[in-house]
Protein backbone atom coordinates (compact mmCIF):
# COMPACT_ATOMS: atom_id res chain seq x y z
CA UNK A 1 0.00 0.00 0.00
CA UNK A 2 1.22 3.51 -0.83
CA UNK A 3 1.40 5.76 2.24
CA UNK A 4 1.22 9.55 2.15
CA UNK A 5 2.24 11.88 4.99
CA UNK A 6 1.03 15.49 4.91
CA UNK A 7 1.90 17.58 7.99
CA UNK A 8 0.01 20.69 6.82
CA UNK A 9 -3.23 19.44 5.28
CA UNK A 10 -5.68 21.54 3.29
CA UNK A 11 -8.49 21.56 0.76
CA UNK A 12 -8.91 23.97 -2.14
CA UNK A 13 -11.95 25.87 -3.35
CA UNK A 14 -11.32 27.14 -6.87
CA UNK A 15 -13.32 29.88 -8.56
CA UNK A 16 -13.06 30.87 -12.22
CA UNK A 17 -13.46 34.65 -12.56
CA UNK A 18 -13.31 36.94 -15.60
CA UNK A 19 -10.81 39.23 -13.82
CA UNK A 20 -9.78 40.35 -10.35
CA UNK A 21 -10.31 43.89 -9.07
CA UNK A 22 -10.36 45.32 -5.55
CA UNK A 23 -13.55 46.90 -4.17
CA UNK A 24 -15.72 45.20 -6.77
CA UNK A 25 -18.15 42.30 -6.67
CA UNK A 26 -16.74 39.66 -9.01
CA UNK A 27 -19.00 36.85 -10.14
CA UNK A 28 -17.54 33.42 -10.62
CA UNK A 29 -18.53 31.45 -13.71
CA UNK A 30 -17.50 28.08 -12.24
CA UNK A 31 -16.49 26.67 -8.87
CA UNK A 32 -14.97 23.38 -7.73
CA UNK A 33 -13.75 21.68 -4.56
CA UNK A 34 -10.37 19.95 -4.72
CA UNK A 35 -7.74 18.51 -2.47
CA UNK A 36 -4.84 20.59 -1.10
CA UNK A 37 -1.59 19.96 0.73
CA UNK A 38 0.71 18.34 -1.85
CA UNK A 39 0.89 14.71 -0.79
CA UNK A 40 -2.74 14.46 0.25
CA UNK A 41 -3.32 15.43 -3.39
CA UNK A 42 -1.36 12.31 -4.29
CA UNK A 43 -3.67 10.14 -2.18
CA UNK A 44 -6.74 11.72 -3.82
CA UNK A 45 -5.32 11.15 -7.31
CA UNK A 46 -4.40 7.53 -6.58
CA UNK A 47 -7.82 6.96 -5.04
CA UNK A 48 -9.49 7.90 -8.32
CA UNK A 49 -7.31 5.30 -10.04
CA UNK A 50 -8.42 2.66 -7.53
CA UNK A 51 -4.92 2.25 -6.08
CA UNK A 52 -4.70 1.22 -2.39
CA UNK A 53 -3.41 4.22 -0.42
CA UNK A 54 -3.34 5.30 3.23
CA UNK A 55 -3.23 9.03 4.05
CA UNK A 56 -1.56 10.18 7.27
CA UNK A 57 -0.64 13.56 8.71
CA UNK A 58 -2.23 16.23 10.88
CA UNK A 59 -5.82 17.44 10.52
CA UNK A 60 -8.26 19.58 12.48
CA UNK A 61 -11.70 21.10 12.56
CA UNK A 62 -14.57 21.23 10.10
CA UNK A 63 -12.26 21.55 7.09
CA UNK A 64 -10.33 18.49 8.22
CA UNK A 65 -13.54 16.50 8.48
CA UNK A 66 -14.52 17.58 4.96
CA UNK A 67 -11.07 16.57 3.68
CA UNK A 68 -11.46 13.11 5.20
CA UNK A 69 -14.89 12.68 3.59
CA UNK A 70 -13.47 13.65 0.20
CA UNK A 71 -10.63 11.14 0.55
CA UNK A 72 -12.89 8.36 1.85
CA UNK A 73 -15.27 8.91 -1.08
CA UNK A 74 -12.38 7.84 -3.33
CA UNK A 75 -11.53 4.77 -1.29
CA UNK A 76 -8.53 6.29 0.47
CA UNK A 77 -7.85 4.88 3.93
CA UNK A 78 -7.34 7.81 6.32
CA UNK A 79 -5.49 7.76 9.62
CA UNK A 80 -4.87 11.41 10.48
CA UNK A 81 -3.69 12.71 13.84
CA UNK A 82 -6.25 15.24 15.02
CA UNK A 83 -4.76 18.44 16.42
CA UNK A 84 -5.79 21.99 17.40
CA UNK A 85 -6.76 24.69 14.92
CA UNK A 86 -8.21 24.03 11.47
CA UNK A 87 -7.06 22.22 8.36
CA UNK A 88 -6.34 24.98 5.84
CA UNK A 89 -8.96 26.17 3.37
CA UNK A 90 -7.28 27.61 0.28
CA UNK A 91 -9.11 29.88 -2.15
CA UNK A 92 -7.80 29.75 -5.72
CA UNK A 93 -8.87 32.42 -8.19
CA UNK A 94 -8.36 31.47 -11.83
CA UNK A 95 -8.77 34.15 -14.48
CA UNK A 96 -10.94 32.77 -17.25
CA UNK A 97 -8.95 34.57 -19.94
CA UNK A 98 -5.88 32.47 -19.14
CA UNK A 99 -3.88 35.37 -17.72
CA UNK A 100 -3.05 33.54 -14.49
CA UNK A 101 -4.21 32.42 -11.09
CA UNK A 102 -3.61 33.26 -7.41
CA UNK A 103 -4.01 31.34 -4.16
CA UNK A 104 -5.21 32.79 -0.87
CA UNK A 105 -4.37 30.48 2.00
CA UNK A 106 -5.51 30.52 5.61
CA UNK A 107 -3.56 29.83 8.77
CA UNK A 108 -4.28 26.36 10.01
CA UNK A 109 -3.00 23.75 12.39
CA UNK A 110 -1.38 23.95 15.81
CA UNK A 111 0.61 20.81 16.65
CA UNK A 112 2.02 19.82 20.06
CA UNK A 113 4.66 17.29 21.06
CA UNK A 114 1.82 15.04 22.23
CA UNK A 115 0.34 15.09 18.71
CA UNK A 116 3.72 14.26 17.16
CA UNK A 117 4.12 11.26 19.48
CA UNK A 118 0.64 10.06 18.51
CA UNK A 119 1.47 10.47 14.83
CA UNK A 120 4.67 8.45 15.25
CA UNK A 121 2.69 5.47 16.52
CA UNK A 122 0.28 5.67 13.57
CA UNK A 123 3.15 6.07 11.15
CA UNK A 124 5.09 3.07 12.43
CA UNK A 125 1.95 0.93 12.11
CA UNK A 126 1.42 2.13 8.52
CA UNK A 127 5.01 1.24 7.58
CA UNK A 128 4.27 -2.44 8.20
CA UNK A 129 2.34 -2.65 4.91
CA UNK A 130 3.90 0.25 2.97
CA UNK A 131 5.19 -0.24 -0.57
CA UNK A 132 6.12 3.43 -1.08
CA UNK A 133 6.08 6.61 1.02
CA UNK A 134 5.17 10.03 -0.39
CA UNK A 135 5.57 13.01 1.92
CA UNK A 136 5.97 16.74 1.74
CA UNK A 137 4.52 20.19 1.91
CA UNK A 138 5.08 22.89 4.52
CA UNK A 139 5.40 22.28 8.26
CA UNK A 140 2.67 23.77 10.49
CA UNK A 141 3.45 25.53 13.79
CA UNK A 142 4.71 23.10 16.40
CA UNK A 143 6.30 20.63 13.94
CA UNK A 144 10.12 20.82 14.15
CA UNK A 145 12.48 20.81 11.18
CA UNK A 146 13.72 17.33 12.07
CA UNK A 147 10.24 15.90 11.41
CA UNK A 148 10.94 15.06 7.77
CA UNK A 149 14.42 13.56 8.35
CA UNK A 150 13.04 11.29 11.06
CA UNK A 151 10.08 10.12 8.98
CA UNK A 152 12.27 9.50 5.93
CA UNK A 153 14.89 7.65 7.95
CA UNK A 154 12.31 5.21 9.36
CA UNK A 155 11.14 4.32 5.84
CA UNK A 156 14.65 4.03 4.44
CA UNK A 157 15.65 1.66 7.27
CA UNK A 158 12.87 -0.61 6.02
CA UNK A 159 13.96 -0.31 2.35
CA UNK A 160 10.73 1.52 1.50
CA UNK A 161 11.19 3.97 -1.40
CA UNK A 162 10.57 7.59 -0.39
CA UNK A 163 9.30 10.42 -2.62
CA UNK A 164 9.81 13.82 -0.98
CA UNK A 165 8.47 17.19 -2.15
CA UNK A 166 8.83 20.32 -0.04
CA UNK A 167 10.45 23.76 -0.11
CA UNK A 168 12.58 26.13 1.94
CA UNK A 169 14.15 24.96 5.22
CA UNK A 170 11.93 21.84 5.28
CA UNK A 171 13.32 20.74 1.91
CA UNK A 172 16.89 21.41 2.95
CA UNK A 173 16.38 19.42 6.17
CA UNK A 174 14.56 16.48 4.58
CA UNK A 175 16.98 15.95 1.71
CA UNK A 176 19.73 15.25 4.25
CA UNK A 177 17.95 11.95 5.03
CA UNK A 178 18.53 10.84 1.42
CA UNK A 179 15.03 10.20 0.05
CA UNK A 180 14.73 8.10 -3.10
CA UNK A 181 13.35 10.97 -5.21
CA UNK A 182 12.73 14.71 -5.00
CA UNK A 183 10.73 16.87 -7.43
CA UNK A 184 11.87 20.50 -7.17
CA UNK A 185 10.40 23.23 -9.35
CA UNK A 186 12.44 26.26 -10.46
CA UNK A 187 12.18 28.11 -7.15
CA UNK A 188 12.87 25.03 -5.03
CA UNK A 189 15.88 24.09 -7.15
CA UNK A 190 17.20 27.62 -6.73
CA UNK A 191 16.77 27.32 -2.94
CA UNK A 192 18.86 24.15 -2.90
CA UNK A 193 21.56 25.37 -5.26
CA UNK A 194 21.79 29.06 -4.45
CA UNK A 195 21.33 29.89 -8.14
CA UNK A 196 18.82 29.30 -10.92
CA UNK A 197 20.03 27.18 -13.86
CA UNK A 198 19.87 29.12 -17.10
CA UNK A 199 19.82 26.28 -19.63
CA UNK A 200 18.87 22.65 -20.02
CA UNK A 201 22.53 21.72 -19.68
CA UNK A 202 22.75 23.61 -16.37
CA UNK A 203 19.57 21.93 -15.12
CA UNK A 204 21.06 18.56 -15.93
CA UNK A 205 24.35 19.36 -14.22
CA UNK A 206 22.52 20.68 -11.15
CA UNK A 207 20.30 17.61 -10.88
CA UNK A 208 23.32 15.29 -11.21
CA UNK A 209 25.09 17.28 -8.48
CA UNK A 210 22.15 16.87 -6.11
CA UNK A 211 21.98 13.16 -6.92
CA UNK A 212 25.66 12.69 -6.13
CA UNK A 213 25.54 14.82 -2.97
CA UNK A 214 22.35 13.42 -1.41
CA UNK A 215 21.87 10.02 -3.07
CA UNK A 216 18.46 11.03 -4.40
CA UNK A 217 17.06 10.89 -7.90
CA UNK A 218 15.69 14.18 -9.21
CA UNK A 219 12.77 15.30 -11.37
CA UNK A 220 13.21 19.03 -11.98
CA UNK A 221 10.13 20.73 -13.41
CA UNK A 222 10.82 23.72 -15.64
CA UNK A 223 7.38 25.23 -16.21
CA UNK A 224 6.55 25.66 -19.88
CA UNK A 225 9.82 23.99 -20.85
CA UNK A 226 8.76 20.62 -19.45
CA UNK A 227 10.94 18.69 -17.04
CA UNK A 228 14.26 16.93 -16.65
CA UNK A 229 14.61 13.60 -14.83
CA UNK A 230 17.80 12.03 -13.46
CA UNK A 231 17.05 8.43 -12.44
CA UNK A 232 20.12 6.45 -11.48
CA UNK A 233 22.52 6.54 -14.43
CA UNK A 234 19.76 7.56 -16.85
CA UNK A 235 18.61 11.07 -17.67
CA UNK A 236 15.61 12.22 -19.70
CA UNK A 237 14.05 15.40 -20.94
CA UNK A 238 10.25 15.34 -20.80
CA UNK A 239 8.74 17.87 -23.25
CA UNK A 240 5.60 19.71 -22.12
CA UNK A 241 2.19 18.51 -23.29
CA UNK A 242 -0.11 20.78 -25.24
CA UNK A 243 -3.41 20.64 -23.34
CA UNK A 244 -6.11 23.17 -22.44
CA UNK A 245 -5.38 24.49 -18.94
CA UNK A 246 -8.28 25.01 -16.56
CA UNK A 247 -6.05 25.29 -13.47
CA UNK A 248 -2.42 24.46 -12.77
CA UNK A 249 -3.05 23.63 -9.10
CA UNK A 250 -2.09 20.07 -8.22
CA UNK A 251 -0.52 19.17 -11.57
CA UNK A 252 2.90 18.57 -10.05
CA UNK A 253 1.33 16.20 -7.54
CA UNK A 254 0.21 14.06 -10.47
CA UNK A 255 3.91 13.47 -11.18
CA UNK A 256 4.43 12.31 -7.60
CA UNK A 257 1.46 9.96 -7.91
CA UNK A 258 2.79 8.41 -11.09
CA UNK A 259 6.23 7.83 -9.63
CA UNK A 260 4.66 6.29 -6.52
CA UNK A 261 2.80 3.83 -8.75
CA UNK A 262 6.04 2.68 -10.37
CA UNK A 263 7.92 2.37 -7.08
CA UNK A 264 5.10 0.47 -5.40
CA UNK A 265 4.74 -1.96 -8.31
CA UNK A 266 8.47 -2.48 -8.77
CA UNK A 267 8.25 -1.18 -12.34
CA UNK A 268 10.95 0.73 -14.23
CA UNK A 269 10.94 4.37 -13.15
CA UNK A 270 10.48 5.37 -16.77
CA UNK A 271 6.95 3.99 -16.44
CA UNK A 272 6.49 6.27 -13.44
CA UNK A 273 7.47 9.25 -15.59
CA UNK A 274 4.87 8.28 -18.17
CA UNK A 275 2.17 7.78 -15.54
CA UNK A 276 3.10 10.97 -13.73
CA UNK A 277 3.24 13.36 -16.64
CA UNK A 278 0.05 11.94 -18.12
CA UNK A 279 -1.65 12.50 -14.76
CA UNK A 280 -0.22 16.03 -14.58
CA UNK A 281 -1.60 16.81 -18.04
CA UNK A 282 -5.00 15.43 -17.07
CA UNK A 283 -5.05 17.48 -13.83
CA UNK A 284 -4.34 20.66 -15.80
CA UNK A 285 -7.61 20.19 -17.67
CA UNK A 286 -9.90 20.35 -14.62
CA UNK A 287 -10.69 23.34 -12.42
CA UNK A 288 -10.56 21.39 -9.15
CA UNK A 289 -7.11 20.98 -7.62
CA UNK A 290 -5.62 17.51 -8.23
CA UNK A 291 -8.79 16.29 -9.94
CA UNK A 292 -8.83 14.72 -13.39
CA UNK A 293 -10.82 12.64 -15.82
CA UNK A 294 -9.52 9.11 -16.27
CA UNK A 295 -10.27 9.35 -20.00
CA UNK A 296 -7.87 12.33 -20.28
CA UNK A 297 -5.19 10.38 -18.42
CA UNK A 298 -5.44 7.38 -20.75
CA UNK A 299 -5.47 9.63 -23.82
CA UNK A 300 -2.25 11.35 -22.71
CA UNK A 301 -0.26 8.24 -21.72
CA UNK A 302 0.95 7.41 -25.28
CA UNK A 303 1.87 11.08 -25.83
CA UNK A 304 4.53 11.24 -23.11
CA UNK A 305 8.02 11.53 -24.62
CA UNK A 306 11.15 10.55 -22.72
CA UNK A 307 14.14 11.94 -24.60
CA UNK A 308 17.44 10.44 -23.34
CA UNK A 309 20.20 12.89 -22.40
CA UNK A 310 23.93 12.32 -22.35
Amino acid sequence: MIVTVTPNTGIDYTMAVPHFELNKTIRSSEQAWGMGGKTTDVAWILGRLGVPVRALGFAAGFTGEQMVRMLNDRGVVTDFTWVEGETRLNLILVCSDGSGQSTITSSGLSVSSYHIAEFQGQYLAAMEAASCLVLGGSLPPGVPLDFYPQVIDIARQRDIPVIFDSSGPALRAGIQARPSLIKPNRDELCELLGFLPASLHEYHSAAKMLQEQFGTDVIATMGGEGALAVLGERSYRVPPLSVPVASAAGAGDGILAGMALAYSRGEPLEEGLRYGFALAGAVLQTLATADFRISDYHALLPQIELIPMQ
